[in-house]
Order: structure tokens, then C-alpha cells, then sequence
């Protein structure tokens, strides 16, 4: 008895266990499911703005609008989307029947369209040019090329024969040629037609740039010329004079910078 009475206390400690993380709990997990939810809800309404069209939007609209009575019938063409799925634009682009596809494909093909009239009239330009001698002489001013404006047919002054008389409008006898044979290739195409003058510089020394005057009247004499020949007027979309400012050459004075550009426009423009 003694010695139980000498015994030391025997002390039971217990651990209280706390489930779900710590003094957080599983709040952090019903906020990150929420979070989820909500990043989940985001990707799928923008990935339906872009994968619908105008119409199938405002189906959806009108299908969460309480003002609208809602019809269990689907496909038939009063419901939600109006009788469509979000996939028939993909479907009409798949039938070539719509879309950007199909707009994509009507682009290249009027694209190729223009690019085969311009080619039209440049052959037949230069065709014409090896039927006489006389022919031959007239496509010595004659240079063409293709830009994103369309094709431009330029006339250019040689040293042994000019467009125009001396530091005038008035048109040389090779000049009225020229422009009947043009009439007659750009009246292969119904595109539009701009006309553009250029002059080489004068010395500085003058006062007054005659260059914007003259180039604008032989511009205006080249319309002329082209519409005696049997261009309609109304397929001329400008007229421009643009005295020295654009040089076809290093030197600004050379010769060659004496021209008229006619330009045959794209359509797709």
C-alpha cells in the first residue's frame, strides 16, 4: 500500500484533430470551384460570340427575354436560334453557299478577273504595236505596268519626238495616234480610267512653276483625245497634273519625264 501510495500520476494528454485543412477549412475549395465555374462560364460565352452570327445572337437573346414565349420545338425555324445551330455558318461555308469562305473564294476570283483584263489589254496593246512599221514607231513611247491601282499605260517624250508642241497642250500628230489606238484596247474592259501629266523640272530661276498648269492641261487634252476616240466620258474617274513632282528618272530635267500616264483602275478597289 505504501509504495502504490508513492506512485506518480499518470497524465493522458488528447489531440484534438481538426478536418479540412487547418483553421481554414474547405472554404478555399468552395471558392476556387466558384472561380472556375465562373472562368468556365466566361470562355464559353465568348467562344459563342464569335462562333455565332448576328441573327443567332439575338436568338439567344430573345430566348432569355421573359417578354417571349419560349418554344420547345427546335430546328423548325421559330426557336431559339431561328431554326439554325451555331454551326450552320459553318456548314453554308463547307456547301460554298456563305461565310467568310465564300466571300474569301468570290475576293480571288474577281481578283483573277481583273488581273486577266488587264493582261487582255496589255497584249493586245503591244500586238497592235508589231502590225505596221508605222505601229512600231508609235510604241516607242509606250511602257506599261502592273501596280495595286491597276494597269497604267504611260506616254513618254523621246528626243527625236515629243507628245506635245514645245511647253504647250497642244498634242503632236503621234499623240492623236496614240490615243486612237488606246481607245481602241481600253474599250476591251469597262474599268475606269484616270489620267495623270508630268513635266521634267525648270530652273529654278523662274518665279512661277508653269510645271501644275501644263501638266494639268495635257492631261486634259489626252481626256479629250481618248473620248473623240470613242471612250465614254464617264469612265474617266480623274484627271491630275502633277508638274515635276514625280520624276521617271534620277535626273529631274531629262526628257523622259515629259509623259502622260493613263491608267486602267481595278474594280476590286
Amino acid at each position: 500500500m505504501a509504495g502504490q501510495g508513492n506512485a506518480q500520476p499518470v497524465i493522458i494528454k488528447r489531440k484534438k484533430v481538426i478536418s479540412g485543412g487547418g483553421h481554414h477549412g474547405g472554404a478555399w475549395k468552395v471558392a476556387y470551384a466558384d472561380f472556375v465555374t465562373a472562368m468556365m462560364a466566361f470562355f464559353l460565352l465568348m467562344w459563342l460570340l464569335n462562333a455565332t452570327t448576328e441573327k443567332q445572337r439575338k436568338g439567344l437573346s430573345d430566348y432569355f427575354n421573359p417578354s417571349i414565349p419560349l418554344s420547345p420545338v427546335s430546328g423548325g425555324g421559330d426557336g431559339t436560334l431561328g431554326g439554325e445551330s451555331i454551326f450552320s455558318e459553318e456548314e453554308r461555308v463547307a456547301n460554298g453557299s456563305g461565310g467568310l469562305a465564300s466571300q474569301a473564294g468570290s475576293g480571288k476570283a474577281e481578283e483573277k478577273a481583273q488581273a486577266e483584263a488587264m493582261k487582255t489589254v496589255e497584249e493586245a496593246l503591244f500586238d497592235r504595236g508589231g502590225e505596221s512599221r508605222t505601229m512600231e514607231q508609235l510604241m516607242r513611247h509606250v511602257v506599261t505596268r502592273v501596280t495595286d491601282e491597276g494597269l497604267v499605260i504611260e506616254l513618254f517624250d523621246l528626243d527625236d519626238a515629243t507628245l506635245f508642241k514645245g511647253n504647250t497642250v497642244e498634242p503632236q500628230q503621234v499623240t492623236i495616234r496614240l490615243a486612237g489606238m488606246l481607245a481602241e484596247v481600253l474599250n476591251l474592259t469597262a474599268n475606269g480610267l484616270a489620267v495623270n501629266g508630268y513635266v521634267q523640272s525648270y530652273p529654278v530661276t523662274l518665279v512661277e512653276n508653269p510645271g501644275w498648269e501644263l501638266t494639268a492641261g495635257r492631261a486634259r487634252a489626252m481626256r479629250s483625245l481618248l473620248q473623240e476616240s470613242g471612250i465614254p466620258a464617264t469612265r474617266f474617274s480623274r484627271i491630275g497634273g502633277f508638274a515635276d513632282r514625280k520624276p521617271a528618272v534620277a535626273d529631274p530635267a531629262a526628257r523622259r519625264n515629259n509623259r502622260i500616264e493613263i491608267v486602267l483602275l481595278r474594280t476590286d478597289r
